[in-house]
């Protein structure tokens, strides 16, 4: 049997097991997810522990030493025999010696219980420090704990160190030493580990590239809970990479994963981190020169972790800004005392205060949380109409969550009757604007037909947009900050793992750094050939720059022979999908040339003045090539006349009347004047 076909039924099996998960445990799946406090709450893991959720506490069983001249107390709860009773009856030496044995577990059990506690603090403490700050010395302090973690045998600080060491986050990249330690940690069961294993016999990192290999590991990490493998498979089959193409197979593992996200989003709230295009980046550079800093992202953190000290300091800020008349620092107060927190209880009265002070201001935070006050009978009893009253002027004013509790309230039949063409709209209203769980709840309605005609693709790239919102998007922002320190090597690994799950900004930035950037690592891949890899499944995302990129490599021949035919079909769909004007521009230039396509100039003309109306900045280019064009015309045109011909055929008395000659004395006349007034002058 070959390494494919045991790939092939590792995740039929993989499959199988998830289809038939949803019966014994209820029918989650169908089921539409309502609101944030209606959620299990989950833990969340930080940024290298973010690729499953390890929730299970460990538990030990800890007996205190007997005190000096007390008796050891036996399992039945008696004192144990002296030394002298024993000699006297030795009959009793098979229950002392238990009782010994017994004595020795415990201690065994208390000292190992010792051991987990030390091992747990110092990963703790280690993984505290990596989540609050990039700061470079402190990460290097919050690794050291790390380190010592996994000297005493901790398998979750060995599985970070070995992310640290393949990406080099403030360990000395080491790819061949990050191998051997995932390999390790994979013969012992360790998800993580697989999946990183996989990511690198997919891409051929430390290994040889090695596809059946990869899907393997990408399997096995599927089966052992990995979200970030399940989003890697969703993706392959979805888009038939290395694996035949599969809807339903990409929306059995793009649902797992994404339902994963979604309960912690309705747990914690949504946090979206800033991802920065590199094919973009000079235009998108502020006035200070950067897009984003380390405060600015450890603000992310802060509102992320919410902490003791994050609570606080969001107490103090919104107290100030309600008092200086904020009505959305009113409604976040609310939101505070609504949920409750280590800095503020939870007091439904006080919520209540906050939340009208806001909406008699016709804030639509304040409208929402009257809403779900109402619908929820938070302090009050429940009240069906207000919380629809409350919920339709939120969305009126075009305040996500308020549409979004539109469409719980007629998905459910809350107070209203159930409308399901109603909740697709306010699901899809405010999914226009990236809310997480009207996502969620669309791809649910879609993937079960539910008030639609169901559709795979529909609900599968639904998932995966919810997907693309897990913690693991975090490492955005590791990859950007390597990059701008010239860490290249760190930022192109990272990049390419976030390629690895589907993510179309990563396939565009690792395509970007493969053909502008030079390192030692990749100096060693055909970096054209890679990039048009990567240019492709970022075009077949929709990206316009990248469909560009497609054509220019196939007209160039970079990574691939020169098709002009190819190019000039790129650059086409870039043109009339994503109406570009570089696009137009060049497909004109290939019709003025004749290149991938027959001449004709009347459509380069027409590409030509469609790229000026499309973009300003297309106006100058245009402008020198119609002028280009028209020369060209002109001196066609005379190539091809015979002037002699001509010239026998004019006739200056046809030209300029009879008295031509009259009208030119008038001119001999006048330029006369003009030179006599310039000398006199």
């Amino acid at each position: 049997m070959s390494l494919f076909s045991v790939v092939m039924a590792l995740d039929k099996l993989l499959l199988i097991v998830l289809i038939m998960i949803p019966p014994l445990l209820g029918n989650t799946d169908s089921s539409v997810t309502k609101t944030k406090n209606n959620h299990t709450k989950k833990g969340v893991e930080d940024e290298n522990d973010n690729l499953s959720p390890e929730t299970e506490e460990l538990k030990y069983h800890v007996n205190s030493e007997p005190k000096q001249g007390e008796p050891v107390m036996g399992q039945n709860g008696q004192p144990t025999s002296s030394a002298e009773e024993i000699e006297k009856n030795p009959k009793i030496l098979p229950e002392t010696s238990n009782d010994s044995k017994q004595i020795s577990q415990d201690h065994k059990e208390m000292v190992k219980s010792k051991e987990a506690q030390e091992i747990e603090e110092l990963y703790q403490n280690g993984t505290k420090i990596l989540k609050r700050s990039r700061d470079k010395n402190l990460r290097k302090e919050g690794y050291k704990f790390l380190v010592k973690a996994a000297d005493l045998g901790s398998t979750k600080a060995m599985e970070r160190i070995a992310y640290a060491l393949l990406f080099g986050d403030q360990l000395p990249q080491n790819v061949t030493a990050a191998k051997d330690l995932f390999e390790a940690l994979a013969e012992n069961g360790s998800h993580k580990a697989q999946t990183a294993l996989g990511f690198m016999h997919a891409t051929g990192i430390g290994v040889s590239y090695n596809q059946p290999k990869a899907l393997v590991y990408y399997t096995f990490a599927a089966l052992g809970g990995n979200f970030v493998a399940h989003m890697i498979l969703g993706y392959r089959y979805l888009n038939g990479i290395n694996l035949p193409q599969h809807c339903e197979a990409a929306l059995i593992h793009y649902r797992t994963a994404a339902k994963y996200v979604a309960d912690n989003v309705a747990l914690n709230g949504e946090i979206l981190t800033e991802k920065v295009r590199l094919t973009e980046r000079a235009e998108n550079l502020s006035s200070n020169g950067e897009i984003m800093d380390l405060d600015l992202y450890q603000y992310y953190q802060f509102i992320a972790e919410k902490g003791d000290l994050q609570s606080q300091k969001a107490f103090y800020y919104l107290s100030k800004a309600a008092q200086g008349g904020s009505t959305n620092a009113l409604g976040f107060l609310g939101k505070m005392y609504s949920e409750g927190n280590e800095v503020v209880p939870q007091s439904n009265e006080t919520a209540l205060m906050y939340f009208r002070m806001a909406a008699e201001r016709g804030n639509p935070i304040g409208l929402t949380g009257l809403g779900l006050v109402y619908l929820y009978g938070k302090g009050v009893p429940v009240d069906y109409d207000e919380a629809l009253k409350y919920f339709k002027k939120a969305a009126d004013k075009g305040w996500v969550d308020g549409q979004f509790q539109l469409g719980v309230m007629y998905y459910t039949g809350l107070g209203v009757k159930r409308d399901y063409k109603l909740a697709i709209k306010y699901f899809h209203h405010a999914s226009q604007a990236g809310h997480a769980l009207a996502l969620y709840n669309l791809a649910q309605m879609y993937g079960s037909g539910t008030g639609v005609v169901r559709s795979c693709l529909t609900a599968a790239e639904l998932y995966k947009n919810v997907c693309e919102r897990g913690q693991w998007t975090e490492r955005f922002l590791a990859a950007y900050f390597a990059y701008k320190e010239n860490d290249i090597d760190s930022a192109f690994l990272q990049y390419l793992f976030l390629a690895e799950q589907g993510y179309e900004m990563a396939q565009s930035n690792i395509a970007y750094i493969l053909e502008y950037e030079r390192s030692a690592l990749i100096s060693k891949i055909d970096c054209y050939h890679m990039a048009l890899i990567y240019w492709n499944r970022a075009a077949a995302q929709g990206y316009s720059y990248a469909r560009i990129k497609l054509g220019d490599y196939y007209y160039y021949g970079h990574g691939t022979k020169v098709d002009y035919e190819t190019a000039a079909i790129h650059y086409r769909l870039a043109a009339e999908q994503q109406r570009s004007a570089q696009a137009m521009f060049n497909l004109a230039y290939m019709y003025e040339h004749g290149l991938g396509t027959e001449q004709d100039l009347h459509l380069a003309r027409r590409f030509y003045n469609l790229a000026a109306e499309t973009s300003i900045d297309a106006y100058i280019p245009v402008f020198l090539a119609l002028f280009k064009l028209g020369a060209i015309n002109l001196i066609h045109s005379v190539q091809y006349t015979n002037l002699s011909e001509v010239w026998k055929q004019m006739s200056l008395d046809r030209l300029l009347w009879h008295h031509w000659d009259l009208f030119l004395i008038m001119i001999l006349t006048l330029l006369l004047a003009v030179l006599m007034a310039y000398r006199h002058g």
